[in-house]
């Protein structure tokens, strides 16, 4: 009986446990009427682009400081023209902004990840990378950890651009706004692969990206609009994980040696634009944090 009795309490555990960690849990696909799909029991979430209409999706909740992991495959074979964009925002002209998107190509042409960061409304802080992977051949991880002291930058673990927190310089940085998680599937080939001049080929459509492994350790802004920090939310999530008074390790992180070494590897060999030594924008004035 009572062997019985912990079996059926595994089951109920187990049940809550993918009850807590499912797409439609955490988000919401605010638009594309219908391209946008939650499958697999809420594990799996798709967004579809055709000539109609891209698609997106946002978090149920608000953050405020976080790390934030989500698997993602990106749309196969000819991309040129698309966006994927992944990204944390606030609301309004001075809103905050911490942005990954990913700039289809052409077959057999690498992707461009583009990242970016937005403070009181001020972006132009772009960094793009090439990957040293194919993103759509399977899922890989992107993360970005945004404490009090850094906003960084992961893909698969790997850093690789850390935006500090200069604010005794005079350079602002997000830390009053709370953010959602957002991402879309959307047509750009006005800008998006090689400056436009190559255009979205709509034979190949309908094009589809692909979620899955969501996790965020974060103090999630509650109803009442304080942020509750060591909250674990997600799809790889376990439920009540987490206390209303302590974060994670991720609130005090920052890169030590190892992984900044692991970041200037990327940098040296992937970067292929950086905002602070474009000669356009130099001959503008270098922002301040170019020079930190």
């Amino acid at each position: 009986m009572a062997r019985m009795a912990v079996s059926v309490l595994a089951i109920l555990l187990a049940s809550c446990a993918v009850a807590a960690a499912s797409f439609d849990k955490e988000f919401d696909v605010t638009w594309g009427d219908g391209r946008g799909k939650i499958l697999n029991n809420g594990q799996l979430l798709t967004l579809g682009l055709d000539k109609i209409s891209g698609s997106g999706f946002q978090s149920k909740h608000e953050y405020l400081y976080g790390k934030i992991d989500m698997q993602l495959k990106l749309v196969p074979g000819n991309s040129a023209g698309t966006v994927t964009a992944y990204y944390l925002s606030s609301q309004g002209p001075t809103h905050d902004e911490i942005d990954f998107e990913f700039l289809g190509n052409v077959t057999g042409e690498p992707y461009t990840l583009h990242t970016n960061v937005f403070t009181q409304g001020q972006g132009q802080r772009e960094q793009q990378f090439h990957l040293w992977f194919d993103p759509t051949n399977d899922f890989h991880t992107y993360s970005i950890l945004w404490n009090p002291k850094h906003i960084i930058f992961m893909v698969d673990d790997m850093p690789i651009r850390d935006f500090k927190n200069l604010e005794g310089k005079g350079i602002a940085f997000p830390k009053n706004q709370p953010m959602r998680l957002y991402s879309s599937l959307w047509n750009a080939d006005d800008w998006a692969t090689q400056g436009g001049r190559v255009k979205t080929d709509w034979s190949h459509a309908p094009f589809s990206a692909s979620y899955r492994g969501f996790k965020a350790d974060a103090c999630v802004v509650t109803a009442g609009g304080q942020p509750r920090c060591g909250a674990s939310v997600g799809t790889d999530a376990a439920p009540g994980t987490g206390s209303s008074a302590t974060s994670g390790e991720w609130y005090n992180q920052e890169l030590d040696l190892t992984r900044q070494q692991r970041m200037r590897w990327v940098q040296s060999n992937y970067m292929i634009y950086n905002y602070c030594t474009d000669p356009k924008r130099v001959a503008m004035g270098v922002p301040a944090e170019c020079s930190m």
